[in-house]
Formats: C-alpha cells, structure tokens, sequence
C-alpha cells in the first residue's frame, strides 16, 4: 500500500468531511496534505516501511494564531484525534516522542522552522548554505490535498528553488572533495598502507558524488538510506549509480583497487560533462579540483563567491 495515496483516501473519506461539517469559516485558511519525514512522502515506502509510522493520517496546516486562534486550534486537534483509528485495514501510527508528531495540526510557521530555520520559509544565504538537503527536501516533498489560500503551496514553491549562486557553491564544494578524496587521497592512503583511510576515501567521494548530482538535477537528496534508489529515478546521471555502489562494495586488494580507482575517474568523467553541458565550468581537464574553482568563479554574487568553498558542504 502507497502510503501516501493511504493518507489522501483517508482525508477524503473523513478529513475532508470534519472539516467542512465542523469548521467551514477556517476551511479557506486551512491547507491539508502530507509531507515531511517518511518514505511515503517520497513514494519509496513498501511492505518494510509498515513496521512503524506508517498509516492513515494526514497534517491540518494552520496559519498565525491572528487568523486561527489557540482555542480553534485546539478544537482542530480534538476533531482530528476522533477521527476513525482504522482506515482500509490499517491503524492510525502512534509515533515514538523522540520522532515528533508527523501528522495532525500543526501551525505553517512551525513546520517550516524545524524544517528549514525560518518560520517563513524566507532563507539567507547562510541558511541556504547550511539547510541539509534531505530537510529542504522534507519541506517540499510529499503532496498537498488541500489549500485555498495557496500560502503552503506559495512557500513549497518558493524553497523548490535553490538560488543559483547557492548551487554553485553547494555544487564546487562536493566536486573539491570528490577530487581530493577520489581522485588524490585514495590510491595515496593505499601507498601508505592505510587501507581503513583508503575505504573512507572512497565512501567520501560517493557521498559527494551523490551530492553533486543532486545538485546538478536540481533536485534535493533525500536522507542517505534513500539516496541510491532517488538517484536511480533522476534524468541526469542515474546511470552512474551503479558505479558508486561498487566504489563502496568491493574490496581494496590490488586488482580491485586498481579498477576501483578507474571507476572513479569515470564517474568524475561523467560529472565533468555534464558540468560542461549546464555552462556551469570553463576548466577544460580530467581534474575535478579544477572544474570546483571555476564553477565557484563563476557565483554572481561576490559575497558568496568569496566565502570558503567549502562553505556549502
């Protein structure tokens, strides 16, 4: 069962009716949905995803207490705990304290801070810099059901859209390591002898080579055990994802180190194309150091393009 098409079937049976029967002068201020942590905002959760959080439910945004009070909202939270415990076959979840509320009524402004530091969802460019991928992700993923006033939909809209002066930077950071870890550090941790730093080298570079195409897809890269099988769904460089599951897979004896290595250059190889493709670098090598500097050079802003490059990472 999808998860997601759980929760919108049973807001239609019985959300969408509550609400209209019990509160129909809020319901233009009101946005319903699902969205945040969980596989099921990702479309990823299956028959393993059941063993906990999972079942019908939903979130009942609410604007400032200036338009929804306490006592309405409150209100709100007693009509949506009476709603019916079993839907289809399934429970409602009962979530673990330490993992927060992931469905019910919660105010726009507080879901929005945890998520990404601004009530608002206005963001700096040290917060644009900061956010991990997977929270930002977590503040536009999932689906909306429900929103009159369009300003859910307005602030999801608008945090979908990394600046690109921000992408590059995030970008130039992950592309400087993956070229000091993959294509330096690695077969020199192996000349040492230091095969434990030779795997951390490896497991580096894939991390930041997930990262960079994330980034270069435009895309926000979910929490690390869904990494691979997001990257497997994206129109740019799915194809390598193979390649990294090797990296991290196989052993560092001499034969596997060496094609280890070339693997990774042909990952980088296939990273620096598509730089070359978006106009994002003017380097012309196989040095993704190199390609890092000028994708930096190449931030509009001065203030961000002088931070350190590593700023974003």
């Amino acid at each position: 069962m999808n998860g997601l098409e759980l929760s919108r079937r049973y807001y239609m049976a019985f959300g969408e009716p509550m609400l209209r029967e019990q509160f129909a002068e809020w319901v233009p201020y009101l946005a319903v949905g699902l969205c945040g942590a969980g596989s099921e905002n990702l479309g990823f959760d299956d028959a393993v995803s059941e063993d906990h959080d999972f079942g019908p439910g939903f979130c009942i945004f609410l604007p400032g207490e200036d338009v929804v009070d306490r006592k309405t909202a409150f209100r709100l939270e007693r009509a949506y705990a009476a709603l019916p415990a079993e839907f289809e076959g399934y429970r409602r979840p009962v979530v673990a304290p330490v993992g927060g509320a992931r469905t019910g009524v919660l105010r726009m402004a507080d879901f929005f801070l945890e998520k990404t530091g601004s009530a608002s969802g206005m963001l700096s460019a040290e917060q644009w810099l900061s956010v991990p991928y997977a929270s930002l992700g977590e503040a536009v993923n999932g689906e909306v059901f429900a929103d009159p006033s369009g300003v859910l939909t307005g602030i999801r809209e608008q945090l979908k859209q990394m600046p690109e002066d921000i992408r590059r930077k995030r970008l130039a950071g992950h592309l400087l390591l993956m070229a000091q870890s993959g294509q330096y550090n690695y077969q020199r941790c192996l000349d040492h002898g230091e095969e434990g730093a030779a795997q951390l080298a490896a497991f580096d570079f894939v991390r930041n080579a997930i990262s960079a195409v994330f980034l270069l897809n435009r895309r926000y890269e979910p929490f690390y055990k869904w990494a691979f099988r997001a990257m497997r769904s994206l129109p740019v460089l799915s194809d390598i994802e193979k390649d990294l599951t090797e990296i991290i897979s196989t052993p560092n004896d001499p034969q596997s180190s060496f094609e280890k290595y070339n693997t990774m250059e042909s990952v980088a190889a296939s990273v620096i194309s598509v730089l070359m493709d978006q106009g994002l670098t003017e380097a012309v090598c196989g040095d993704l150091e190199k390609h890092a500097y000028s994708v930096n050079d190449g931030i509009g802003d001065g203030n961000i393009r002088n931070m350190h490059i590593l700023s974003g990472v």
